[in-house]
């Protein structure tokens, strides 16, 4: 496996100035030679041309958040990072590679969750390269690499964890958003890592039923909030009655045998958990 090698290159400014300077000095003597008709002073310049042209070719421009892998005929020189006007090997080959954070958001996929409920999911990672050798090197193209292996990352995830909780599974998709974003980060970061990508986020940006169990998911879970709040409902109903007959009892208002009690807490317990207003009926007579 290749890793990036950091070298160091010539400040180009310096360079540049003294190539310009040549080319000058080369002109004048193209003039001079030709004027004075010196034979070997005009072949002296008019080689340098060439020469000079060939010494200007090794100036390249590193711009901030970026590097330059060089090689020399096929062979992996080293990566320059330092900013500014650069001069080295005019051979040298020279390819940029951005340091900078970039994010990708993967299409909505539709995949099957461990339940084998089809269900749509898709991401968005936030990555940078942080070895431009092996982002080179090890990979064809490190940006479709990226996106492929996210994806399949992300299908890779969605099939080893339910959509909801049926159960009490540890970790859902819905229910466990930052649990699932750290198990992604991990999983993507664990197939990018051969080609000097560093993940820094990776989160699940759509997630939904696929459209053909969407009704039929959305009755359950409505049917599983009633049922939930019926039963915080009954729960504070209960407790009300309990109260209410401790405090007739301990208060001595009136003296209830079980048959009245019966009565009053199914009194109670159809005001306290009906859907409607209760409608009061007074009795003038007795219950007997």
């Amino acid at each position: 496996m290749i890793k990036e090698k950091k070298i160091k290159a010539l400040s180009g400014i310096p360079v540049l100035l003294l190539l310009l300077a040549a080319l000058v000095v080369d002109v004048f003597m193209l003039i001079f030679a030709g004027q004075n008709k010196i034979t070997w002073l005009l072949v002296v310049a008019i080689i340098m041309i060439p020469v000079l042209i060939i010494m200007l070719a090794g100036l390249f421009m590193v711009n901030p958040n970026e590097s330059k892998v060089l090689q020399l005929f096929g062979k992996y020189i080293g990566t320059v990072a330092d900013p500014g006007l650069r001069w080295a090997n005019p051979f040298y080959g020279k390819k940029a590679v951005s340091l900078r954070v970039r994010n990708f958001e993967s299409g909505q996929l539709k995949v099957n969750d461990s339940a084998g409920n089809p269900i749509e999911i898709a991401t968005v990672v936030v990555w940078k390269v942080i070895d431009t050798a092996e982002a080179i090197f090890e990979v064809d193209d490190y940006e479709s690499f990226v996106h492929i292996q996210t994806e399949a990352a992300l299908r890779n995830l969605a099939s080893a964890h339910p959509y909801e909780s049926h159960n009490d599974e540890k970790i859902t998709l819905r229910s466990d958003p930052q649990d699932i974003a750290n198990l992604l980060q991990k999983e993507v970061q664990d197939r990018l890592d051969k080609a000097g990508v560093d993940v820094i986020e990776a989160r699940i940006s759509h997630l939904a039923y696929a459209q053909e169990i969407a009704a039929s998911m959305l009755k359950r879970q409505q049917a599983q909030a009633v049922v939930a709040a019926r039963t915080q409902i009954v729960a504070g109903a209960v407790g009300m009655v309990e109260i209410a007959l401790e405090q007739l009892s301990s208060k001595q208002i009136i003296e209830l045998d079980d048959e009245r009690k019966a009565a009053m807490v199914s009194n109670l317990m159809v005001v306290l958990c009906g859907e409607e207003n209760a409608r009061p009926v007074i009795n003038s007579g007795s219950l007997y």
